[in-house]
């Protein structure tokens, strides 16, 4: 919940400009001691543990009222049958409980922005069980699986209204959105968010503005390789630490790669390259100092190198459930990372959902605080691993 003031828009601006004069060599040069100081910020100011969250992978729907030029996990009714438009209360127990069993913590509700206003199929299954909206569904959902394992949900399903925030905050110990980034020329024409309204970025801030109104730990991020330019992704991180700067609420920033899908309109864009992913991950420490940081995984083979960039957490990884996002990118086992993060000099801690700094009667509901207080150590992490 500490300041994250780091450097200025002006001189972030200046680390990644280079004149054509600059050589290949001289562009390497800088962004290492980009990489360099990063690194050291987050030794002095974060330590050397890296963390990670146990977790199941909950796909409540997969139905979604918007259409990215890069996604693979939304689907058509027509696709389904009309009794599996959206998990059922069972199914939904029985990923929670097998997770339960191999000591998971975080029950990640994720389901497509508000299907119910775009398919009759999915107003008609909530209506049919007594339930306005998928947010309220997964609010009830949530509700199940914290009372009944003794799991704590984290939701991501888009955008939220202050009074939806507040009723997910009763049973989840956070909430997530993604901004990707805070350029509106995303949305125009043959742009990834152009078919996307959900996506507009006035959108997402209001959502991570309700959840500072409503004190909740939030996580969002951006991805990287839609088409941005560099200036747009300083631009993108600066709108995160300032409304964390109104707030103190933003716990986590994901800084994540887009992967090229077949049968989607960027199935042939290509994806980030590794020099550009290190030098945002560099950006975001030196912008946010005191931020979470983290990048997926399983989305990145070579995923160990983040450390020198200046990260402190590898997100959520299931030892029970796939990516449902990112089907063909397995996670590693969570023993693989251990030994990745270890081989760079830094121990690996399970944290819950909601990080240490959050876990507090003003941030949780008196639900929530009651089953981390079972759990967790002198640290705020999970205990015994």
């Amino acid at each position: 919940m500490l300041t994250c003031k780091g450097i200025s828009r002006d001189d972030a601006y200046r680390l990644v400009r280079y004149d054509d004069a600059y050589d290949d060599n001289n562009k390497q040069g800088i962004a290492a001691s980009m990489m360099v100081k990063a690194s050291m910020l987050r030794d002095s100011l974060k330590g050397r543990i890296v963390t990670y969250s146990r977790k199941v992978f909950i796909p409540v729907t997969y139905l979604c009222r918007d259409y990215c030029s890069y996604c693979t996990y939304r689907k058509e009714p027509y696709s389904m049958d009309a009794d599996s438009i959206m998990l059922k209360p069972e199914h939904i127990l029985a990923i929670a409980e097998e997770g339960k069993r191999a000591g998971c913590t975080e029950a990640l509700f994720m389901a497509g922005e508000r299907p119910e206003q775009r398919y009759p199929e999915a107003r008609s299954w909530l209506r049919a069980r007594g339930y306005a909206s998928t947010i309220e569904y997964i609010a009830d959902m949530s509700r199940l699986v914290l009372e009944r394992v003794g799991m704590l949900p984290h939701t991501n399903a888009g955008n939220l209204t202050l009074d939806e925030v507040k009723m997910l905050k009763e049973y989840n110990a956070s909430i997530g959105l993604m901004l990707e980034n805070a350029s509106t020329r995303l949305m125009g024409k043959g742009m990834a968010h152009e078919h996307a309204p959900s996506k507009h970025p006035l959108l997402r801030l209001k959502t991570m503005e309700n959840a500072g109104k409503a004190r909740v730990a939030f996580t969002t991020g951006l991805l990287l390789g839609i088409g941005e330019s560099m200036d747009e992704v300083i631009d993108s991180l600066i709108a995160i630490r300032d409304m964390h700067e109104r707030y103190k609420h933003i716990q986590e920033i994901i800084i994540q790669n887009f992967n090229p899908k077949p049968n989607t309109p960027m199935a042939d864009h290509a994806k980030p390259s590794r020099e550009y992913m290190m030098r945002v991950v560099a950006l975001a420490r030196l912008i946010m100092p005191y931020m979470n940081i983290q990048v997926p995984p399983n989305l990145n083979p070579d995923f160990g190198e983040f450390l020198d960039a200046g990260i402190n957490d590898w997100g959520g990884i299931s030892p029970v459930t796939i990516d449902h996002v990112n089907p063909e990118a397995p996670w590693p086992s969570i023993d693989h990372v251990k030994s990745i993060t270890e081989a760079k000099g830094f121990r690996l801690r399970a944290r819950f959902p909601v990080y240490p700094e959050y876990i507090s009667k003003e941030y949780l509901s008196s639900r929530v605080m009651e089953i981390i207080n079972r759990m967790r150590d002198e640290h705020g992490l999970v205990m015994g691993y």
